[in-house]
């Protein structure tokens, strides 16, 4: 028997309920962990409220963690999967999923970074090939992907603006490696983006708010900057008709 944390109605953090469980004997390709650590993620949070209705009912959350397996006493391992079961102190697992951690490494970080850092290895490495000296936008970088973005993109040499949502998140900012920080619920983002480039605009921007920062993630490409100051130039030399 293990004790897992169950979900049998979607709700707030009550609905989280401690239960024994039988696990039962890894199969062929899998392997049994004796989990030490698990991450918890807003994608569990979104589990857990129905907003993502994934997990079927009643069942057991959670998609990263880390811990001993079954195969190699000893040998420590951290994981991330799409098949929910992370909240447990044991669980079955695709055997091709576990990877070996480094001593460098302990449990408890492995659990709490490995889903952020390939996210974030994803981003920097894949979607654009981060180069030293382009200008980027993290917005909420105070948050945990965003600050191990920030962490990652300066080590690379880029000009880094963060922008947070309070002002105790600043300095949280600044210590991952921030140059400029700003206050996006104060503050216009793309003026201060404006001000901070000479004009120029980022070269990228990380958005992992959504809805409320689009239009200034937007605003603050240098692609926009020009096109905006392609207009000014345009309607301060001739007007511009539209015709319907």
């Amino acid at each position: 028997m293990a004790l897992a944390i169950v979900i049998e109605q979607h709700g707030g953090p009550e609905v989280l309920q401690p239960r024994e469980v039988v696990v039962g004997e890894p199969g062929p390709g899998e392997l049994r962990l004796r989990q030490t650590f698990v991450g918890v993620n807003f994608h569990d949070v979104y589990v857990r409220s129905g907003l993502y209705d994934t997990l079927a009912l009643p069942g057991i959350p959670g998609i990263e963690g880390a811990g001993v397996h079954d195969l190699r006493p000893g040998d420590r391992i951290g994981y991330v999967t799409g098949r929910y079961g992370c909240y447990a102190s044991e669980r079955l697992l695709p055997a091709a999923l576990a990877l070996k951690l480094p001593d460098a490494l302990d449990d408890r970080q492995a659990a709490a970074l490995l889903l952020k850092g390939l996210t974030v290895d994803m981003l920097v490495n894949r979607v654009h090939p981060l180069r030293a000296g382009e200008w980027v936008l993290v917005q909420a970088a105070a948050g945990g992907v965003g600050r191990l973005l920030v962490q990652w993109a300066s080590r690379l040499g880029a000009q880094v603006i963060g922008t947070v949502g309070s002002p105790a998140k600043v300095q949280a900012a600044r210590a991952a490696g921030c140059r400029e920080v700003i206050l996006y619920r104060e503050e216009d983002v793309a003026a201060r983006v404006a001000a901070i480039t000479g004009g120029q605009g980022v070269d990228l921007v990380y958005d992992g708010v959504g809805r409320d920062s689009f239009a200034g993630s937007l605003a603050s490409l240098a692609q926009a900057a020009a096109a905006h100051a392609h207009l000014e130039s345009r309607t301060a030399a001739q007007p511009i008709v539209l015709r319907v």
